[in-house]
């Protein structure tokens, strides 16, 4: 970025309109919005030359140029106190380009930057994806996406995107996706899942996003061995949902936090349409907080996460809240990273605590008389709670330090409830608190620039008589993306 202004213009500079060069296809309205205002509100040419490169990096932002250049000028001696804006760009030289990513519950790692709209509340395991994106197609910085992905527990999706910077006199990016997917949860609840949605950003700004969704939903059972408590949920409905997101982030990493805090509130109303079984309210909050001890770059963590999901209509609460939509607790991914680590509790299984009902024992074909046990479908909870602690500190090995490899010690703990189906006649806070799982151990962090590897020891504290936790070696892939 250049600069050059008269001294009598220190106050009040007034740029000129500013003037775009080098754009044969992105139009000359959505580069003028993205720094325009910008420009105009700076006081002084100190202020100006701030407003410039901010409005350098919101050009970057776009991701259709491969150079941004703002060049600040007198203006002519016939306008005194006038400032020139010239905008200079050069566009991508490939406006199509491909990326690959790796998925772990409940976060996904990927290698080169995603746009989507969820559609789901749980993660994927393990899964494999690939994309096409599109870069400026119309010139108005749209870009559009194609992706598709399949995981190692027969999960597949395939969905298609687009992504407005601005529109019109929309200020905020829009965003419009439409997916096909499917999730295989016979292993922990007895049934798989289908979803075909739309989804649509509404807002999305530093803080704040609201996105709509509407989505088919089908539920079923090839198994035919599932609980009554799922039995009675298989089918298709559709859900209709709107979902808004307030976010702080102050840490000064996301891999790696030291310091600073952070707080993540995010709401759903479901069944904005009358669809029988799929109007709830949903509810969740996440904090954060790190503070620097002093002593080998360490630092501890902390954090809390709470959530509750309710049904809403006549008769609510003996109503009964959706399986997909409820809190489920455990998997392998660390809660230091992100924002959404509701769901991890280290040393137990993917959805291995909480509510279980035993399973419809299938007749073998077989001639045996003896009868394997059915096992138990894992229901999630309506209300959710948990907490972890965790302290991070510097190897004593310089090569170990170099490299970002650092150890920790860490605790998680957290429960589950049932409100819903009039079970909160039942719920107790002494209960609730006496039954909390917990979970301690130690580990090893091998950083990346995207994702963090650990290898942790994870020690069962506590567990219920039917959850899925187990001590030993347990490896995790964590991603604030």
């Amino acid at each position: 970025m250049a600069a050059a202004a008269d001294p009598a213009a220190d106050q009040n500079p007034k740029p000129r309109d500013a003037e775009p060069h080098g754009n044969t296809k992105t139009r000359d309205e959505l580069i003028e919005a993205e720094v325009a205002d910008l420009l105009r509100a700076a006081p002084t040419v100190q202020e100006l030359l701030r407003a410039a490169s901010v409005a350098t990096s919101r050009l970057h932002r776009l991701d259709v140029f491969d150079a941004v250049k703002i060049t600040l000028d007198a203006g002519p001696p016939e306008l005194p106190g006038t400032t020139n804006v010239v905008i200079e760009v050069v566009e991508a030289a490939n406006p199509l380009t491909g990326s690959a990513g790796v998925y772990s519950k409940p976060e996904k790692l990927a290698l080169d930057g995603q746009i989507e709209c969820d559609l789901r509340y749980e993660a994927r395991s393990w899964s494999l994806e690939g994309s096409l994106k599109l870069k400026n197609l119309f010139g108005y910085g749209d870009i559009w996406d194609a992706s598709g992905s399949y995981g190692w527990d027969q999960t597949t999706e395939v969905g298609v995107g687009v992504y407005l910077p601005r529109f019109k006199s929309v200020p905020t990016p829009l965003m419009a996706r439409a997916s096909l997917s499917s999730q295989d949860w016979l292993k922990f609840s007895s049934y798989k899942e289908r979803l075909l949605g739309l989804s649509f950003g509404l807002l999305s700004t530093m803080n704040h996003d609201l996105s709509y969704n509407l989505t088919w939903r089908a539920l079923t059972d090839p198994s035919r061995a599932s609980s009554k408590a799922i039995r009675r949920q298989l089918g298709h409905n559709l859900l209709s949902a709107l979902k808004y997101t307030y976010k702080i982030d102050q840490r000064d990493s996301l891999l790696r936090p030291t310091k600073g805090y952070a707080f993540q509130s995010t709401s759903q109303v479901g069944g904005l349409w009358d669809n029988k079984g799929l109007k709830f309210f949903r509810q969740e909050f996440d904090v954060r907080g790190a503070v620097p001890l002093g002593f080998y770059n360490a630092a501890l963590n902390v954090g809390v996460g709470a959530g509750v999901i309710l049904p809403l209509g006549r008769g609510f609460m003996n109503s009964s809240s959706p399986v997909p939509d409820r809190f489920f607790l455990g998997g392998h991914s660390s809660p230091v990273c992100s924002l959404s680590g509701l769901s991890s509790l280290l040393g137990f299984r993917t959805r291995g605590v909480g509510p279980t009902e035993a399973r419809r024992l299938v007749p073998s074909e077989s001639d045996s008389d003896s009868a394997a046990a059915p096992g138990r479908d894992y229901l999630g909870g309506d209300l959710a709670v948990s907490a972890f602690a965790d302290l991070s500190f510097d190897l004593p090995l310089k090569l170990f330090r170099d490299a970002g490899i650092h150890g920790h010690a860490f605790l998680t703990a957290g429960n589950l409830a049932k409100l819903s189906d009039g079970e909160y006649k039942n719920f107790s806070v002494s209960e609730f608190q006496r039954t909390f799982r917990s979970s301690a151990g130690v580990g090893i962090i091998l950083p990346t620039k995207l994702f963090r590897v650990e290898v942790n020891y994870c020690y069962i504290l506590k567990q219920a008589e039917h959850d899925s936790g187990k001590t030993g070696i347990q490896f995790s892939f964590s991603s604030p993306m």
